[in-house]
């Protein structure tokens, strides 16, 4: 989102792609308890972070389903670029499901300060982004091509979404997962799946939002002309507005997204929640 190597050797990328956290609204803020059961309470000392054997165990399946999930948004807009015309990612070797390129370009975004605002919050969050790169005068030149490049990356997390609640309830269906009838708690692989499922869904959701630096600031080219939208990327592209456009997507995504949630629940994996 903020350039920082001078204008001579930058090459403009998608900051606007994995800002990730499971802590969007009451709903999610509960999905730690409901998924994976904590253990008993115990008094907390509030000075230092209560991460026990358990929450760790599930901030790791998080941060595994984060790395994966966000490896796999970065790589479809690379890809797309790539048919498209544009090699800038695919020669930085960003086309690969291996996370390893991913975390070379945005190290802080993809590791450091997701494992840390984990600790901090006392595993009620993970923040994280990753970026790929792309030619700006080719975005210019095709931005139909550019919209469809932007588009790659929530329509393959939502991809994500429907094979997790196709295995979920597959799984379930043929008993193979399901939690434990004396305590309730969900067995491995049902975790693992429902993270994904709601990772992939607040992902998807988050970046969609046509508001700069996010993904669906671009996607709303496909329905703008080709003269149209190059005038609107001039105009995007000439003023700074990524901190104005992550604090306007920030206050309507938690407006806008518990009923998303909600929606989606009801209708793929009713009473899961």
């Amino acid at each position: 989102m903020v350039n920082q190597i001078p204008p001579v050797f930058k090459v403009p990328s998608y900051k606007r792609s994995n800002a990730s956290t499971f802590r969007r609204s009451p709903s999610l803020a509960n999905h730690r308890r409901n998924l994976y059961a904590t253990g008993s309470e115990k008094p907390k000392n509030r000075s230092m972070p209560d991460l026990s054997p358990t929450l760790l165990a599930f901030g790791f399946i998080w941060y595994i389903a984060f790395l994966f999930s966000t490896t796999c948004h970065e790589a479809a807009h690379a890809l797309v670029a790539k048919l498209g015309g544009d090699t800038t990612a695919a020669s930085g070797g960003q086309v690969t499901l291996n996370p390893v390129p991913h975390i070379q370009r945005e190290p802080w975004g993809m590791v450091v300060i997701p494992l840390i605002s984990f600790a901090l919050s006392k595993g009620q969050s993970m923040f994280g982004w990753a970026s790929a790169p792309y030619d700006p005068h080719w975005e210019r030149r095709h931005p139909h091509r550019a919209a469809l490049m932007a588009l790659a990356g929530p329509a393959t997390n939502y991809l994500l979404m429907f094979l997790a609640v196709i295995g979920f309830r597959l799984g379930t269906a043929m008993h193979w997962i399901g939690s434990d009838p004396a305590t309730g708690q969900r067995d491995f692989p049902s975790v693992v799946l429902l993270v994904f499922f709601t990772l992939n869904l607040l992902l998807g959701t988050f970046n969609l939002l046509p508001a700069p630096p996010l993904d669906g600031s671009s996607v709303i080219m496909l329905f703008m002309s080709e003269n149209r939208a190059q005038k609107y990327l001039d105009w995007l592209r000439g003023n700074n507005f990524a901190l104005l456009g992550l604090i306007l997507a920030w206050v309507a995504f938690r407006q806008l997204y518990p009923y998303v949630e909600a929606f989606a629940v009801k209708l793929l994996i009713p009473g899961q929640f």
